[in-house]
């Protein structure tokens, strides 16, 4: 497949960021996938929060499986760090990247063919371990690469283009993610620019696992009348549980909102994550309320969108391992091998 790459010609009043760059700069080659493809609309989000945040791109390690969605991060970030791992593997990739260099912010793009069947396993690992990336699934229900069959997110009696009714009962990422312990979890839409991009942002500066479930319609087999997952269906049923915004800590933090009750978020490193609170009942620090939530909001038929939970103390892998400051990857051997005394000393242990 031939990738073409993005024109160099670029306006020279093009807005900069706190690092000279455009939001050019952040973009990859020239999309390969359909026309409206809701990927493409993630892609452009992730884009804008980079700039946003002024992320070195070099910083950056992105990684993926197989599926449409897998394809996306060729799309955007060209001078970051990438890599393209088998159906289903990605996660165990990144956890090992991870671990041998902390100092990365890593970016996970999977699908819900890649995350929620034959990666399903990898999915729950990498959540339950705490990973420190963002992990991101773009939810269309369906195998686009394969001519639309379901996913095993598709909901019960949606419909094919075909006509075929879905039977299963779906899996919810979102719920599992909660099950398993992510301290930053969040659904969005492709089609809600102005709700991704502050929680991507939110996502890449915080602390631990976090997970961004995000429906992106496939406009060439599941967005049609019948679908769950189509443009028309989320906007119709779309229930926002707060609006966002993201402020980044060497900001002055100005409010500028309606009358109403404002919640800060504060990440790891300082920065603050502003919501601001449409139903009076939700509490975003309650990861059973956000279940219990998530669970009226299926039974009603809607979908909730938004921040969901964050961990306001979160850890990470590198935490419930002890791991030293320094990446693993620019110690020498010296100190990564302990020696014949300490490892008689462990074998010990063991005996």
């Amino acid at each position: 497949m031939t990738y073409l790459p993005k024109p160099k010609f670029r306006h020279p009043s093009l807005p900069r960021n706190r690092l000279g760059f455009t939001r050019r700069d952040y973009e990859g080659t020239v999309s390969t996938l359909c026309a409206g493809c809701g990927h493409d609309s993630i892609s452009a989000a992730i884009v804008q929060a980079c700039f946003e945040l002024d992320l070195e791109p070099h910083r950056l390690a992105k990684l993926s499986g197989i599926g449409c969605s897998s394809k996306t991060p060729t799309y955007f970030l060209g001078s970051s760090h990438g890599f393209n791992s088998v159906h289903g593997r990605m996660p165990s990739v990144l956890t090992g990247a991870n671990l041998a260099n902390r100092e990365l912010v890593y970016l996970g793009v999977s699908g819900d063919g890649d995350s929620a069947s034959i990666g399903l396993g990898q999915f729950a690992h990498a959540i339950r371990r705490g990973v420190d990336m963002l992990y991101i699934v773009e939810n269309n229900g369906v195998y686009g690469l394969t001519k639309g069959q379901f996913s095993a997110t598709a909901d019960a009696g949606s419909k094919s283009k075909y006509g075929a009714d879905n039977n299963d009962s779906p899996i919810d990422m979102v719920s599992l993610a909660l099950q398993l312990g992510a301290t930053y979890v969040a659904r969005s839409f492709s089609g809600d620019k102005t709700q991704l991009v502050p929680l991507i942002k939110g996502a890449l500066a915080h602390r631990g696992a976090a997970f961004i479930d995000c429906i992106s319609p496939c406009v060439a087999f599941n967005n049609h009348s019948g679908s769950t997952k189509s443009y028309d269906y989320v906007r119709a049923h779309n229930e926002a549980v707060n609006a966002l915004d993201f402020m980044p800590a060497r900001e002055a933090i100005v409010v500028d909102y309606a009358p109403g009750k404002l919640e800060e978020v504060e990440q790891h490193d300082g920065s603050i994550l502003r919501l601001r609170k449409l139903a009076a009942d939700y509490d975003v620090h309650d990861r059973i309320g956000a279940m219990t939530h998530l669970q009226r909001k299926a039974a009603a038929g809607e979908i909730a969108t938004g921040l969901l939970y964050v961990d306001p103390e979160p850890t990470d892998l590198h935490a419930h391992l002890q791991t030293v400051t320094t990446p693993l990857n620019a110690l020498s051997d010296a100190e990564l091998v302990p020696g014949a005394a300490a490892l008689a000393k462990f074998n010990a242990t063991r005996r």
